[in-house]
């Protein structure tokens, strides 16, 4: 899969997904009692709040009256006392009916964002090596908070706001159909209007979604990566790029919004001239036996008033709908993904690994166009430490990645005791590893924690004793609060040879029965690389181990050394077996890089 550079927009053009909408209210499912209280609650102060104006309207009909009938204190002191009810008893219960919604779509919220995080935490190396970190933390965090509105009130909401405009019309029909017909009529032109502006709206909303991905991937790739930027003076044409992905992200909210906008116009102009007809309409039959009453004509102007609330509610969530679609779109891109390594079906655990590792003919491709290795074979005995050479990109690093089975062979087998690393569990199987990448990532904590990382067990003196054998002990002990000195984020208070003196330690701790350092010493002065090498002819016994290094010196006394050409095996053997072949690429290296040193 190709690279997405993080100044490149994803494409994501799928239309508005109800099989997508569906599975996320299935997140709402665990809480439904709550959820049906919390509906019930909303229809009790949509019916309160619906009575208020039938009571107010009856109010109005006893004053309309006094000629005919007298005055009825005790009926309007009834009619005004109910009004405050409704009112006192509604804003009770919607107070209640936000507090269940929001607190349980809260939690429905954080377990969508534990179940992508868990997801990602299983997708393969191929689906990392293709996409910026900074795209993916906006998809855990502001596309999933984006969709709390909908959690929490929208999907209650609507059923609410349906509900009402039914009674509505009920009501309004019951007390004149004629005023009622003459109000429905400018619902015709909001439908018109809403039609036209979704399909527009929804790629406005989803645009943006993707604009602002791809100024998170920048900005975390260019904080990442300030020292170089700094070094090479890279500040003016990183600004401008800044500049241009941020004037993206307001062109596109600008059109966006310029969208959603278009609702409220459009309401306000359906609404106002329903008004003016049933004013018009309502004043013209107004008198006679069948006439419209000034109590019935308020009450159905009041209720008009109503009426458009929940249209305009129904209109918000419609707009917050492909808001949270633009958002459900991106989280499922991810959660649809596929898992290229994974425990497959009657997969067993790794029994105790003694450390024989074969691999069977093995070929393997990052892509179908691309083949890394082709049909590579060897053997490395338990305890044997086999070393890796060649140019870059010849496939070393692919090699040891098979081993841990972070990628599947294309074709072949990789064998460990005699055991297909496919037919066991991930994690029998890599908790017996450690590796060791060139890469020496630190985490921000305590140093204690980073060498404990992959074994949390661990007791505070083992893990010195961890640390005392790849000689890291000494700077440790050295720092002001020893092994519990803070270090940022990747270590930024660490040099590059104390990250990977720890990440050693680190490694050794998990006591694995395979190793795989991948240029785990191209940090390391010399004096320092002596001593670890001295930690691990002590330390390796028994083990099996895998080096890959580009500083031939490192690597003279392994067991086996395999040079790695354009993806096959093209020499193996011991440093003063290869040193000796004439013409050899191992001979070729050695010559070079030691004409190199004598030069240098």
């Amino acid at each position: 899969m190709a690279r997405i550079r993080t100044t490149d927009d994803e494409v994501l053009e799928a239309p508005f997904n109800r099989t997508q909408f569906a599975r996320l209210i299935r997140y709402l499912y665990p809480y439904r009692r709550q959820m049906l209280f919390a509906l019930g609650l909303m229809i009790t102060y949509s019916v309160l709040s619906l009575a208020g104006p039938f009571f107010m309207s009856r109010a109005v009909g006893v004053l309309e009256n006094i000629k005919t009938n007298g005055f009825d204190s005790k009926a309007l002191a009834m009619y005004v006392a109910a009004m405050i009810a409704c009112s006192a008893v509604g804003g009770v219960v919607l107070r209640a009916r936000v507090r269940i919604t929001d607190f349980n779509g809260r939690k429905a919220i954080a377990q969508l964002r534990q179940d992508l995080f868990d997801y990602i935490q299983q997708l393969s190396f191929n689906f990392f090596d293709s996409r910026s970190a900074g795209k993916i933390m906006v998809r855990v965090i502001n596309d999933v908070n984006s969709l709390n509105d909908l959690f929490s009130n929208g999907i209650i909401n609507l059923v609410v706001d349906c509900m009402t405009l039914v009674l509505l019309i009920v009501i309004m029909l019951t007390v004149d159909w004629r005023l009622t017909l003459v109000s429905l009529c400018s619902l015709s032109i909001l439908a018109t209007l809403v039609t036209i502006i979704k399909r527009r709206m929804r790629r406005a909303w989803q645009a943006l979604r993707v604009k602002t991905s791809t100024m998170n991937g920048y900005l975390h790739e260019s904080l990442a990566g300030m020292r170089v930027t700094q070094s090479f003076t890279r500040e003016g044409e990183n600004q401008t790029t800044f500049n241009d992905t941020n004037d993206d992200i307001r062109t596109s909210w600008m059109k966006a919004v310029r969208y959603n906008n278009l609702f409220w116009p459009a309401i306000d102009i359906t609404s106002t001239l329903g008004t003016v007809l049933v004013y018009l309409v309502g004043l013209a039959l107004m008198g006679g036996a069948h006439g419209v009453t000034l109590a019935n004509l308020l009450l159905i102007l009041w209720y008009l008033g109503r009426f458009w609330d929940p249209i305009s509610n129904l209109s918000n969530f419609y707009n917050s709908l492909l808001t949270a679609m633009a958002s459900v779109e991106r989280i499922y891109e991810i959660l649809d993904t596929p898992i290229e390594v994974h425990d497959n079906e009657g997969a067993s655990l790794m029994p105790p690994i003694k450390g024989e590792v074969v691999f069977d003919r093995v070929t393997f491709g990052y892509d179908k166009e691309t083949t890394v290795l082709k049909e590579v074979s060897f053997t490395a005995k338990p305890g044997q430490t086999i070393a890796l050479v060649g140019p870059t990109g010849a496939g070393k690093s692919t090699v040891v990645n098979l081993i841990s089975r972070f990628y599947n062979a294309t074709d072949g087998r990789v064998l460990i005791d005699g055991t297909d690393v496919q037919s066991v569990t991930l994690s029998s199987l890599r908790s017996q590893m450690s590796v060791m990448m060139q890469d020496s990532f630190i985490f921000s904590g305590t140093i204690m924690d980073n060498i404990r990382y992959g074994r949390l067990d661990a007791t505070d003196d083992e893990v010195m004793e961890a640390a005392k054998a790849v000689y890291a002990h000494d700077f440790i002990a050295r720092m002001e609060k020893g092994y519990l000195t803070e270090v940022n984020e990747r270590g930024s208070t660490l040099s590059a040879g104390q990250k990977q003196l720890i990440s050693f330690a680190r490694a050794l701790l998990n006591n694995p029965r395979i190793l795989i350092l991948d240029e785990a010493t191209s940090s390391i002065d010399t004096h320092t690389e002596q001593l670890i090498q001295k930690a691990i002819e002590r330390l390796l016994k028994g083990r099996t181990c895998f080096v890959i290094a580009h500083r031939l010196s490192t690597i003279r006394k392994a067991d086996c050394i395999l040079v790695v050409q354009d993806g096959r095996i093209a020499e193996r053997g011991t440093h003063d077996e290869l040193i000796r072949l004439p013409g050899g690429h191992y001979r070729g290296l050695c010559e070079a890089q030691f004409a190199f040193l004598a030069g240098a």
